[in-house]
């Protein structure tokens, strides 16, 4: 069955790169931050290996900027996490879960550090703007809080290393993982750190002033070309490989940070000043977690809702919110929120599948 047409208009924000990856010919997008996200330029299946073999540019520009700027800085970026924000360094960059009072998922952006009163917030698809405009009036915080015109486009692959050497220099592909340098281009200071959206390493270039985006994306292709550099974006067969989790998908407002299996970035003990708090405190040994799966049986069509799971006596275990085909490991790759009395690694549940019910098996780990 085809979807329905996506009617463009100006409430859908175009990006610094939108014209670049319309002549790549990206033949499918997705909404995310009321912008445009390509999700794939020849087929998932071909993008997949050319990602996991060459580099790509991709225009994740989706993934706004929350600026916090002001003496009480720190102290709004640490209300939103239950992640310890006083140690982070001006260099670093940190994988921050975002909680409400109740201590349920708001977002898992990546934190920026800029210097001591300065901060972006690189936001996934939820809009926290307007949540931490609210926070800083409400808390009476010395802070301006606004969206930057910073837009992050990700270099992504084993060869990414070699075009960011050539495009911006030796020195910055001896940064370290989540954390970030200025390069000058064109004579406009930017930042670029050591991550992105993919388990194949690459940078994260953040466009500072989006006048300058098609001539980074030139640069970027002109000196590419012997590395076969192409236009891309997250592909969803290498994240679910991965373990990489989409808030919105994998992650909602419904789930905590310890459901979603972040129990790592959250420092109860150390943390103060955080939304929270308290209900994260009763909140450490969860009901369902998540857990990777692999599916039985020939490619599962696509998901646009989750998929029920149920045990051998037709009891709900959980549910399955994201799953595809892996070339790499001839199995329907799967993440899914696991009851805890069904989670023990090689369970067998069913999975109730469009097509028909199908064996799910529960992993030790993720494949990649």
């Amino acid at each position: 069955m085809s979807m329905p047409y996506l009617t463009p208009s100006i409430r859908l924000r175009r990006t610094p790169f939108s014209n670049r990856v319309d002549s790549a010919g990206a033949k499918a997008y997705t909404i995310y931050n009321h912008m445009r996200l390509a999700s794939y330029y020849e087929t998932p299946e071909e993008d997949y290996r050319h990602l996991k073999t060459a580099v790509q540019v991709w225009d994740v520009s989706c993934e706004r900027q929350v600026e916090i700027r002001g003496p009480d800085a720190l102290r709004l970026v640490q209300m939103t996490t239950p992640r310890d924000m006083s140690r982070m360094q001006d260099d670093q960059c940190y994988y921050v879960p975002m909680v409400d009072s109740a201590g349920k998922m708001m977002n898992d952006p990546v934190a920026v550090r800029l210097g001591q009163d300065r901060y972006w917030l690189s936001l996934a698809d939820s809009d926290m703007l307007l949540y931490c405009k609210g926070l800083a009036a409400g808390s009476g915080l010395d802070v301006e809080v606004f969206e930057p015109d910073v837009s992050p486009l990700a270099i992504q692959g084993p060869k990414a290393d070699e075009l960011v050497c050539r495009v911006f220099g030796e020195e910055i592909i001896r940064t370290g993982f989540f954390r970030h340098k200025t390069i000058n281009f064109q004579g406009k200071d930017m930042i670029i750190a050591r991550s992105g959206w993919s388990h194949q390493g690459g940078f994260e270039l953040y466009l500072d002033g989006s006048g300058y985006g098609e001539a980074v994306w030139d640069a970027l292709f002109e000196a590419g070309k012997d590395l076969d550099v192409r236009a891309g974006c997250p592909n969803l067969i290498e994240r679910i490989e991965a373990g990489l989790l989409s808030f919105g998908s994998d992650i909602t407002m419904d789930h905590t940070p310890f459901e979603a299996g972040l129990g790592k970035y959250c420092n109860l003990d150390s943390a103060t000043g955080f939304l929270g708090r308290e209900a994260l405190l009763e909140l450490q040994e969860p009901a369902k977690q998540i857990r990777a799966l692999a599916l039985a049986g020939p490619a599962v069509p696509a998901i646009n809702h989750p998929w029920p799971l149920h045990d051998s006596t037709g009891n709900i275990a959980g549910c399955i919110s994201s799953s595809t085909w892996s070339p790499d490991f001839d199995t329907n790759v799967t993440i899914a929120m696991v009851k805890r009395e069904h989670w023990g690694v090689g369970t067998v549940l069913k999975a109730k599948v469009p097509d028909g019910d199908r064996s799910a098996i529960v992993r030790d780990k993720f494949w990649i």
